[in-house]
């Protein structure tokens, strides 16, 4: 795929997921900075949904993207494993209506809207992401002021995303105004098969720097000079979401060797 028509795809995804009818923790006003440091390593018993004080459970289906699945909120489909892991978890099965009909998938996605927003600082995450064609797991940020600023305006940061289709590569991009849709600032980290284990993903983000790295190797740096004059927006308070989507335009859809149900299991998630 040449990078143009990732970097066209990506914003399709981005666009589909803020235009969505999909619940937001809260509406109608700018998330105030909650920049303290954060750290879940998903302690607790089996079975018990992801920490409420830290994160939000957002519900609904996607349809600009033409998103297979319908996110659900509680323990149904993202809890704690009791081993020190939340694991999110795409099933085949019904139950909700979605753009194309009745659901074919559930599947979870979280934020942390409202309850934790830095500006600046290294934010990792510790994940095993599930294999299998249309699978598309993803850690990412938007800007808290996305309410009232809306996307591109309001600054994306993809620490990672895969599509399933693409065994061997992450994604680590920014967009912002002027650089969004074909003209997003995309890079792949060409590795191992990533589903085979646990990796880490990051950035360190400074104001004038954001530095991708995967197991500690820093693979991209962009700095303001990398929007060629347009507007850096990423020196106000991000939230951070966690997500695993099924099909879209994309990763396509499932098809006959695709498994279910697929988990993306994480370890843990650190900001300082």
């Amino acid at each position: 795929m040449t990078s143009l028509a990732r970097s066209r795809r990506i914003a399709v995804a981005v666009a589909a997921m803020l235009l969505t009818g999909l619940a937001t923790a809260t509406t109608g006003h700018a998330a105030p900075a909650v920049t303290a440091g954060f750290t879940d390593d998903f302690n607790g018993p089996a079975g018990s949904p992801a920490d409420g004080s830290k994160w939000n459970y957002q519900t609904g289906d996607n349809v600009n993207n033409h998103e297979r699945q319908w996110y659900t909120d509680g323990n149904r489909n993202a809890a704690l494993d009791g081993q020190g892991h939340l694991v999110i978890t795409a099933k085949k099965e019904g139950g909700h209506n979605c753009w194309y009909g009745p659901c074919q998938y559930t599947s979870a996605r979280l934020t942390t809207f409202d309850k934790f927003s830095p500006q600046y600082g290294h934010i990792e995450v510790r994940m095993q992401i599930p294999r299998g064609q249309g699978m598309w797991p993803a850690f990412w940020m938007l800007g808290t002021n996305i309410n009232n600023t809306p996307w591109p305006n309001c600054g994306e940061i993809d620490i990672m995303e895969n599509v399933g289709k693409e065994p061997n590569a992450v994604h680590g991009s920014i967009h912002g105004p002027g650089y969004s849709g074909a003209q997003g600032l995309n890079a792949p980290f060409n590795g191992p098969v990533f589903a085979d284990g646990f990796h880490t993903y990051a950035v360190h983000w400074a104001k004038d720097s954001i530095k991708f790295s995967v197991d500690g190797k820093v693979y991209v740096t962009r700095t303001p000079q990398d929007v060629s004059g347009k507007q850096w927006v990423f020196n106000h308070p991000f939230y951070l979401i966690l997500n695993l989507a099924i099909g879209g335009d994309w990763p396509g859809d499932p098809d006959g060797g695709t498994q279910f149900p697929a988990k993306l299991v994480v370890d843990y998630v650190h900001a300082s």
